[in-house]
């Protein structure tokens, strides 16, 4: 019977005599960490891309190719996914494979007909109203265009850049661990690390691109993040129920809804 990716790593690192805490020291990774990637079991992980980071560096430390260690690692997560029956619905896309297609052709072609008509209708009264009232409509037309752009920022979510925002050029963010320490992994413009943050030594972020952050929800009433100097709301609990760590992006596109709100939302 093969071996598990958990006994692998086991075994590659007895064989070199290494103990789990010189791992964790040399890796940065937590010990709790490295006990349960021995013991396949993944559910005091963060998750995600921080799980794959710690295999391949703890892979790479004690001498197991990385490629094959990430591979061994999907299996056992897809088989620990199939035998609880979480399986993605997204994979059947009803959309694509609708036989019903050409049992429903008629009554569309009718509707497009129908909506043909009317905007032909519209566009000849609209211009025959434009002939008799061209002065009004040049101004009706002005206010449409305001109201529509109004209209569009509403729609699409955009919240306008508060003045005094931060950039991402001169954005410093800083992650402060109130009581007792606190196992950050981070991925900044792609460079992942997982830190150990304590009351006197913060976490300091200066990304050009994006930040990601991730850390267990138990410890979110001991955690404290400030965005040059501004006190940002942590999420009390992840995106989703099923995972066991707060994980959160700030980058370009969010950074001025963040400073607006004084909070980090999920779903924006």
């Amino acid at each position: 019977m093969s071996l598990t990716l958990g006994e692998k790593l086991r075994q590659a690192r007895e064989a070199r005599d290494i103990t789990i805490s010189e791992v964790a020291e040399q890796t940065r990774i937590s010990p709790l960490y490295i006990e349960a990637i021995e013991n396949n079991d993944y559910r005091t992980l963060p998750g995600g891309i921080f799980n794959k980071g710690f295999v391949k560096s703890f892979a790479k430390y004690v001498g197991v190719e990385e490629q094959e260690a990430l591979q061994d690692y999907s299996r056992v997560i897809a088989e620990q996914e199939g035998s609880q029956g979480n399986e993605p619905k997204t994979y059947r896309p009803e959309v694509l494979t609708d036989d019903r297609t050409s049992s429903s052709k008629l009554p569309t072609i009718i509707f497009a007909v129908i909506i043909l008509g009317l905007m032909t209708w519209g566009i000849l009264a609209f211009l025959n109203y434009i002939k008799e009232n061209p002065e009004q409509t040049q101004n009706t037309n002005s206010n449409s265009l305001l109201n529509s752009a109004e209209n569009t920022n509403r729609i699409s979510g955009e919240t306008p850049t508060p003045a005094n925002a931060p950039s991402m050029n001169d954005l410093r963010v800083e992650f402060r661990a109130l009581n007792s320490p606190i196992s950050l992994s981070s991925v900044s413009d792609g460079k992942r690390a997982v830190i150990s943050v304590t009351p006197d030594k913060p976490a300091v972020f200066e990304p050009k691109d994006n930040l990601k952050l991730g850390f267990a929800k138990s410890l979110v009433q001991n955690a404290q993040l400030t965005i040059n100097g501004k006190q940002i709301k942590l999420p009390l609990a992840p995106e989703t129920s099923n995972r066991i760590a707060i994980e959160f992006e700030i980058n370009k596109d969010n950074i001025g809804r963040i400073w607006q709100n004084g909070e980090i939302t999920f779903g924006n």
